[in-house]
């Protein structure tokens, strides 16, 4: 019982001690550590968690080596950064491309599969963003941590104060129908449409068979819009972080 209880008053120890150390540590390597997460900087947080998540539960290690691993691991991550700002080949090896996948409302989904995102993912994205139907959007890109940044067409994009001092609405709401080649027909029941009616819109665009149709969503108004599997008809303009 006694060997126990100092068991545990060593952990509480450890923790009271380790924590201050690794708050310094985190506001010595900076904002960019904590914030947006670059692969390097997400490597180096997993390291420091497993190096004070072994030191906290484990007893029988050593406290100072911790304390050294964590003071090392800083610099190193601190140094590293110097360098990748330094050196432009250097940062570029050390994070990812962005990546565009979607380009004047049409989803690449040949990007999508390249970086594992499925069209759920973008879509919850897009909807964070308050984009609500895919056709607003010009330009999507999956940054190198991980989130979307989206550019609105230009006639999408709010009125600002420079521009009349008003404000006009810029989301509408489309609904999915057609998802990797698959029909909602609740969703067309909802709006009081049926399958034939949209295979008429989407002939009368030049597509004939459902299963190539990667996305197809309508509004409001009842405007089919829609990508194809492996789209071509998009320009893609080159991206370099």
């Amino acid at each position: 019982m006694l060997e126990f209880l100092q068991e545990q008053l060593l952990i509480f120890g450890r923790i009271i001690t380790i924590l201050p150390l690794l708050l310094l540590m985190t506001l010595f390597m900076g904002k960019r550590a904590i914030g947006e997460l670059p692969i390097f900087d997400f490597l180096i947080i997993v390291i420091l968690g497993a190096i004070v998540g072994a030191d906290i539960a484990d007893p029988s290690i050593h406290h100072l080596p911790t304390a050294i691993a964590i003071v090392t691991v800083a610099i190193f991550q601190r140094l590293i950064a110097r360098w990748k700002i330094a050196n432009r080949k250097v940062g570029r090896l050390l994070t990812f491309e962005p990546t565009i996948v979607i380009q004047d409302g049409k989803f690449i989904d040949k990007h999508m599969k390249k970086e594992r995102y499925s069209m759920d993912n973008i879509l919850q994205m897009l909807r964070e963003k308050d984009v609500f139907d895919i056709n607003e959007v010009e330009t999507a890109i999956i940054e190198p941590n991980g989130a979307l940044s989206v550019l609105k067409k230009p006639e999408k994009n709010t009125v600002t104060r420079e521009d009349m001092n008003i404000q006009k609405p810029t989301s509408t709401l489309a609904l999915p129908v057609i998802m990797e080649g698959t029909v909602y027909r609740d969703v067309l029941a909802e709006l009081q449409l049926d399958e034939a009616w949209l295979r008429q819109q989407l002939a009368n665009h030049g597509v004939h068979e459902l299963h190539k149709v990667f996305f197809a969503s309508i509004n409001k108004q009842k405007e089919v819009h829609f990508s194809l599997k492996d789209e071509y008809s998009v320009a893609i303009p080159m991206l370099r972080h």
